[in-house]
């Protein structure tokens, strides 16, 4: 009961913060070549959009711009513009550059709300002034240092087209403006992920390549009573972010369902998983049993704990609704007769406002070289389309000026695969089956086509890299639209065949007629519900009411 309790205190500060996901892939675990970032960006307020920042070039002394924080709109203050900058379009720029995040809190009382730069500025600047992971760890650093940090403890994974990190920070509280900090350089060959917990715990002191820090990440921690031991024992995460139950079930497990999907062994780790042994902590990073595919990293990110003791599908689990439904409306918790139960938090979740999958490729032109997969709502209902990060143009699809959380808009991307999804969810065991068919087959192919487009690219830039920057520009755009037709012929396809909880046979040729007029559907499907559900009913039913009595 403690460690229910626990985790349902965990819980309710975690859903009013975001509550994303990143799988870092280094390129000599993919197979490709390339270094990958994956992220959800979740929350329960967020518009699905494609940001995009035109902002290459160089500027005056004395030019200046407004920060407004990312999760509320709200304005924060004005920093001098950089002397260069670089476009941008999602979370990456024109030079390859990746950078996501995940917010894991860490100790309530070093949030201030007192700084300029919050976590999300602090990632679309540094992506508009660094060209290298490291040249970003150093702008975030400065960033913060100088004009404040305005968020709490965050993650950051950091990639371009050599190296990839991940870099944990969090803010001083009343004491000072700025924050403290560690970076690491994750192996070529690994794979790392971090979902709102802290997961560097000692880190090396003295291997810059490697690993880059704080001067005074430990002596604050020990100013702030928060750690007493040797420089060599300690941990950024036990110190600033210390683990408890809901730190493991809700946010670790979904890092420890990417490592077991990738490689063998995990089990190992799955009472930590599941918060029961803190001792038992998972590596920060870990090597696959073979390199990881690009298909394979967004499929990851559909995950609801399949096949695993957590399994948000399982017949047998009444909180399915009957229908195989892998999602639990929030709050991630409830009572019964005092006694406290939670919802599991997978990596696929409703309320995710975009997700991507961001390839850093180097044997390519920057123009060409980056590609953002990029999707709005749902990942495990939401197909990606490729963005190249040489693209001068948002699809309006994905526009930020196309509908918002408050505004419906039939253009919208957000809003149309919303409309799916949210469809989908009443018959979850048949309808995501349907869905996934056409993402996998809409993704396979955009991935094989990719290697023409990018042959194509490569050349017209060769020879005029504007030329190859129109063309980029051209597919992206056309690309998205031509899904957003697919995604409308699905709304529809869905509707026709799963109206009013029926469900219409089909033919090799569409659906099943009534053998007399081809207007009349024939063979209806009445699958009712599974088994769990049937039992729930029945012992919930106390009075006989709904018992079918036999007649003499």
């Amino acid at each position: 009961m403690k460690r229910i309790l626990t985790l349902v205190c965990a819980l309710i500060a975690f859903e009013s913060a975001l509550a994303c996901t990143n799988f870092i892939i280094t390129r000599g675990a993919s197979t490709d070549g390339s270094n990958m970032i994956s992220y959800s960006a979740d929350s329960h307020q967020l518009y699905g959009a494609l940001y995009k920042y035109n902002t290459t070039g160089k500027w005056r002394a004395g030019d200046m711009i407004k920060i407004h924080e990312w999760d509320t709109g709200r304005y924060l203050g004005l920093i001098p513009q950089a002397p260069v900058t670089y476009s941008t379009v999602g979370n990456m720029n024109e030079h390859q550059l990746i950078i996501a995040e995940t917010t894991f809190g860490g100790r309530p009382e070093l949030e201030t709300g007192k700084g300029v730069m919050d976590y999300g500025s602090l990632i679309y600047v540094a992506l508009q002034r660094a060209r290298t992971a490291r040249e970003a760890i150093k702008v975030i650093v400065e960033l913060a240092n100088t004009y404040g940090y305005a968020s709490s403890g965050e993650s950051f994974s950091i990639a371009d087209t050599d190296e990839a990190w991940i870099m944990e920070l969090i803010g001083k509280g009343e004491r000072d403006k700025g924050i403290v900090w560690v970076a690491q350089r994750i192996p070529d060959g690994m794979v790392c992920a971090h979902a709102n917990q802290a997961r560097i715990t000692t880190f090396p002191k003295n291997d810059p390549d490697n690993c880059l820090y704080a001067p005074d990440v430990i002596s604050f921690a020990r100013e702030m009573g928060y750690y007493e031991g040797s420089d060599d024992d300690f941990s950024f995460s036990d110190a600033y972010a210390p683990l408890d139950f809901g730190a493991m079930r809700a946010c670790e497990a979904r890092v420890w369902s990417f490592y077991n999907r990738v490689a063998s062994g995990m089990d190992k780790y799955l009472d930590y998983a599941m918060g029961r042994n803190p001792h038992n902590r998972m590596p920060l990073w870990i090597k696959p049993d073979s390199k990881v595919s690009l298909k394979q990293t967004m499929d990851c990110m559909r995950d609801h704990y399949e096949d695993t003791p957590m399994d948000m599908t399982r017949d047998e689990d009444a909180g399915t609704g009957g229908v195989g439904l892998a999602y639990r409306w929030r709050p991630m918790h409830f009572e019964v007769d005092g006694v406290e139960y939670l919802n599991e938090r997978a990596t696929a979740t409703q309320q995710t406002g975009f997700w991507f999958v961001a390839q850093s490729r180097k044997w390519l032109p920057d123009p060409v070289g980056g590609v953002l997969w990029f999707g709005v709502d749902d990942a495990a209902t939401s197909p990606l389309t490729p963005i190249y990060c040489g693209t001068t143009e948002v699809p309006w699809c994905f526009s930020e000026e196309n509908g918002s959380m408050l505004e419906y808009s039939d253009e919208s991307a957000f809003w149309l695969v919303n409309r799916v999804a949210n469809f989908a969810y009443m018959r979850y065991n048949r309808m995501a089956a349907d869905i996934r068919k056409v993402i996998d087959e809409w993704e396979n192919a955009r991935i094989a086509e990719l290697a023409k487009i990018d042959a194509k690219a490569k050349a017209k830039y060769e020879r005029n890299p504007k030329t190859a920057v129109k063309y980029v520009t051209a597919y992206s755009t056309r690309t998205a639209e031509e899904l957003f037709e697919r995604w409308q012929d699905m709304d529809e396809y869905l509707l026709v065949k799963y109206v009013d909880g029926n469900i219409k046979a089909e033919t090799a040729k569409g659906f099943k007629d009534n053998g007399h007029d081809p207007r009349i559907p024939g063979d209806i499907i009445f699958e009712g519900y599974g088994e769990a559900w049937k039992r729930a009913v029945a012992e919930s039913d106390k009075n006989g009411i709904l018992r079918v009595t036999e007649t003499k």
